[in-house]
């Protein structure tokens, strides 16, 4: 093993996360515990946007669903990062004081525009847009995915 996925936060931490985003995981069947508190998040009012081709239980709890085609999540994630930095709906301050090679990674996602990812991924521009605002406009966001 060269190396291992790992989670930033505890799985209880995730009933209080105020939005949660599924990104191609059947979380449902893959993980069953995690799952449950994805669910009881939505019960206590969390947002849950999954980004998944298949329609997997968890997409009956979301209040957005992405369903792109299949193999085109990166175009996704990409195109919704590409927002998040042209709106400015990040912490420039956090970004300026803690990471290095912002200014590379703006350039790389320059091209990665809501209407270049619609082509790829079938999603309409304007759903990639408001999951983009939503994910970044939340007190608190996780995202949970499965190796």
């Amino acid at each position: 093993m060269i190396g291992r996925g790992a989670m930033s936060n505890s799985v209880a931490e995730l009933e209080r996360a105020p939005l949660i985003l599924a990104a191609g995981t059947n979380t449902t069947e893959t993980h069953p515990v995690i799952a449950l508190r994805i669910k009881k998040a939505v019960s206590k009012g969390s947002k849950l946007i999954v980004a998944d081709p298949r329609k997997i239980e968890l997409v009956s709890f979301a209040h957005r669903w992405l369903r792109l085609k299949v193999g085109t999540d990166i175009a996704l994630y990409n195109a919704m990062a590409h927002v998040i930095i042209e709106e400015g709906l990040y912490n420039k301050e956090y970004v300026e004081k803690r990471t290095k090679g912002f200014e590379k990674l703006k350039r790389f996602l320059k091209p990665y525009t809501p209407e270049y990812a619609e082509k790829i991924t079938g999603l309409p521009r304007a759903e990639i847009i408001a999951a983009a605002r939503e994910y970044a406009g939340a007190e608190r966001a996780a995202i949970v995915y499965t190796l």
